[in-house]
């Protein structure tokens, strides 16, 4: 039976066989000791995304009591849309980078401390109750990679393009013209983030969409 262990874009952590490209946790241990969730998913503000390996270190099984929640997605867009950053062990060139744009959105020079990310991400990411905070916009406002939900779809942006997103990978895309109004679920620290340039990993399935 699958593992409750695979993030959606808008945050919510499901049970499926598919397997991710990328690993990630929430600061902690958020699991029993049967394997299942508890009610809050989250450990602390430390929301990451890694690579699967790294090391050579391994755990098996997952969800070992005690030990850290782990967490898979497609790639590192689906990551980020649910408020995840770069880890800064594991993906050290990517987090520098993605720390020092973050302070350059601000018009600060230097890096972006960890903990000054992670505080402000957990105020855009859920709201007091848990759930995930969307804002509306107009599409051409929204840098490529960002995740939006149009009805029921969600999907990244790529051009004037949305390409939904699933857990098999991207579908085919769809035009999303620049006028549209849509529900952005990617946190505003990480779009302003990617309208300075920060590239994230992106599942090969989107080159064929």
């Amino acid at each position: 039976m699958s593992l409750q262990n695979r993030v959606t874009p808008e945050g919510e952590i499901e049970a499926v066989p598919q397997r991710g490209t990328m690993f990630g946790n929430r600061g902690g241990c958020f699991h029993t000791s049967e394997q299942t969730l508890l009610r809050r998913h989250f450990a602390s503000k430390q929301w990451i995304c890694c690579v699967l390996a790294f090391k050579g270190r391994k755990r098996h099984p997952l969800m070992q009591p005690g030990r850290y929640t782990e967490l898979f997605f497609l790639d590192e867009a689906t990551a980020i849309a649910a408020g995840h950053r770069p880890c800064f062990e594991c993906r050290r060139p990517d987090a520098m980078r993605f720390a020092e744009l973050w302070n350059a959105a601000l018009g600060l020079g230097g890096r972006a401390a960890a903990p000054a990310m992670d505080d402000q991400l957990q105020r855009e990411r859920i709201d007091g109750q848990g759930r995930k905070i969307v804002t509306a916009m107009r599409a051409g406002d929204l840098p490529d990679f960002s995740f939006v939900r149009i009805g029921g779809l969600v999907g990244m942006k790529q051009d004037e393009r949305i390409l939904p997103w699933s857990f098999d990978g991207y579908k085919r895309a769809r035009r999303l013209a620049a006028e549209t109004t849509v529900e952005t679920l990617t946190p505003a620290g990480i779009v302003s983030v990617l309208r300075q340039g920060y590239k994230p990993q992106i599942h090969i399935s989107a080159e064929m969409s």
